[in-house]
């Protein structure tokens, strides 16, 4: 299926973009191409090939919950912010950026 110059004018007024007369053509000749590739998709055999499941409609495995200890565990707010350069009841103190 090609796409002419005028449907790219068309389908531009109705999504109300406005392109420059310059960028239609080469608009026309991407969706083409994209539009060729979807057919090719359609070639395909697939018989045999199960559908993919998706992760939506599963439960995933979840892990249970526990406080880490250690160097990469929490438990020690203090040895977290000791490099920090000012902090303030173990958090970090930043200079503000938004006015």
């Amino acid at each position: 299926m090609a796409i002419d110059k005028e449907t790219v004018r068309k389908v531009a007024r109705l999504a109300r973009l406005a392109e420059p007369e310059e960028r239609l053509e080469p608009l026309a000749k991407e969706l083409s191409g994209i539009l060729k590739w979807i057919e090719q998709l359609n070639e395909v055999d697939v018989a045999g090939v199960s559908p993919m499941a998706s992760t939506v409609a599963m439960r995933l495995p979840m892990r249970e919950d526990v406080l880490e200890l250690g160097p990469t565990g929490g438990g020690q707010p203090d040895n977290v912010v000791r490099n920090a350069p000012k902090t303030e009841d173990h958090f970090f103190v930043v200079p503000k950026v938004v006015e």
